[in-house]
């Protein structure tokens, strides 16, 4: 941006410099010329007094010397009757006719211009006085002057762009610190404000930012809270879960371990809700995928369901928070313990690409019947809320990855998380 600002200053300056002094030089060296030849003209009307009282060639000789062009030789007179002093440059033509002629004229030679000035003497003859002045005299100072003009349009311009830097720089910077702020909040940093400065456009954009910013911070701590009150209210039911499984006695030890781990996760759901900051933005695929299939084997091994865990030995990083990778994992194990029968076997694959690692869900079910109404938030054709298979999606998009719906080899569902590595 400062450099288009840069290159229209210089684009108007530049026009309007021309355009001023460009008929400025040309003024320059028409003033120029004017002056040489008005200063011809004075040298030859000097020598008027001069053939008024004589006109003998000795007395000539010497009041030309006396002059400035006289002794640069470039004056010269010629009396009626033929008497010639100095040497003329115009032609014989020219002379004569200018000897008819009452007024002075000028003549452009090759090299520079003669002045022709045509003197009335007593008993009818005249003389004409000759004054040429080369095309150095004409021009002189015109150089100078040219470059003087020069130095002032460069120093215009040159002024006119540090000046409009120095403007686009203020607009530059507060577009920066903008786009800057904008990028970390996007990012997660809930914390990023911004002091408005720069043009007043710029500087209710900063105010209207930070607005933004304070509402969302709001709106995001509100739901926070909002979601750990909903989690907490789980304790009753839960409590009085435990209570009665502990009246059961022996029996029921492995009820009460599930139940802990229940309670356990809706602790864990809790602790998410109340933290403010966003922790870690990465983590082991491979671990998050092993502890999440130990915590589900108990129960798929209650309902005889025959599951694989492939591609996990390894660590493979990913840009996802653990604890959001787990929910998603949940979310679709869930589904797959929730709409299959019971015996139904399932696989989870960790695949790592070069830009990207899939985590591919297979099931032995009965399928999804419509794969884009499935991944809707909030849409469900088994019953369900429908919040299962769009929290994935949320996930992978946030990577900037994808969830897709197909058909697996076991031939149920083949969902696949994949997240792109940033």
């Amino acid at each position: 941006m400062r450099g288009t600002l840069a290159a229209l200053m210089v684009a108007v300056t530049s026009m309007v410099a021309l355009a001023f002094l460009v008929p400025l030089a040309l003024i320059v060296k028409e003033t120029a010329q004017a002056r040489a030849l008005a200063e011809a003209e004075r040298q030859a009307s000097a020598l008027i007094p001069v053939l008024a009282l004589t006109t003998r060639a000795q007395d000539l000789e010497h009041a030309v010397a006396r002059t400035e062009a006289g002794r640069r030789g470039l004056l010269a007179i010629q009396v009626g009757d033929g008497a010639t002093s100095g040497r003329f440059r115009a032609p014989a033509a020219e002379v004569a006719k200018a000897a008819t002629q009452t007024r002075a004229s000028t003549i452009e030679l090759p090299a520079g211009y003669a002045l022709l000035r045509p003197v009335a003497l007593d008993g009818g003859k005249g003389a004409v006085i000759e004054v040429f002045v080369p095309s150095a005299d004409l021009n002189r100072g015109v150089t100078a002057s040219w470059a003087v003009l020069t130095g002032v349009a460069v120093a215009l311009v040159v002024g006119s762009v540090l000046v409009g830097d120095r403007l686009g720089a203020r607009v530059v910077r507060s577009a920066r610190r903008l786009g800057t702020a904008a990028t970390a909040f996007g990012a997660g940093d809930l914390s990023e404000r911004i002091y408005p400065e720069g043009p007043r456009e710029l500087e209710q954009a900063a105010t209207a930012f930070n607005a933004m910013a304070n509402r969302v911070t709001r709106l995001l701590a509100a739901e926070r809270e909002l979601a750990a009150d909903l989690s907490h209210r789980l304790r009753t039911p839960l409590t009085a879960l435990r209570l009665s499984l502990d009246q059961l006695g022996p029996p029921a030890e492995q009820s009460r371990q599930a139940l802990a781990r229940l309670e356990g996760e809706v602790d864990a759901i809790i602790s998410a809700a109340r933290r403010t900051s966003g922790g870690a933005r990465s983590c082991d695929a491979a671990q998050v995928l092993r502890e999440r299939l130990a915590f589900w084997s108990a129960l798929a091994e209650d309902q005889e369901r025959p599951w694989e865990l492939a591609g996990a030995t390894l660590p493979v990083r990913v840009p996802v928070p653990a604890a959001e990778l787990g929910a998603a994992v949940d979310a679709l194990l869930g589904n797959v313990f929730r709409h299959t029968p019971e015996g139904t076997a399932f696989s989870v694959t960790l695949e790592e690409g070069k830009d990207s690692v899939g985590v591919l869900f297979a099931d032995a079910g009965p399928g999804i019947d419509d794969p884009w109404l499935a991944v809707e938030r909030g849409t469900s054709g088994a019953g369900s809320t429908g919040l299962g298979l769009d929290i994935a999606r949320r996930l992978a998009e946030s990577t900037g990855g994808s969830l897709r719906v197909d058909r697996s080899a076991l031939g149920g569902a083949h969902v696949q998380l994949w997240l792109l590595l940033k």
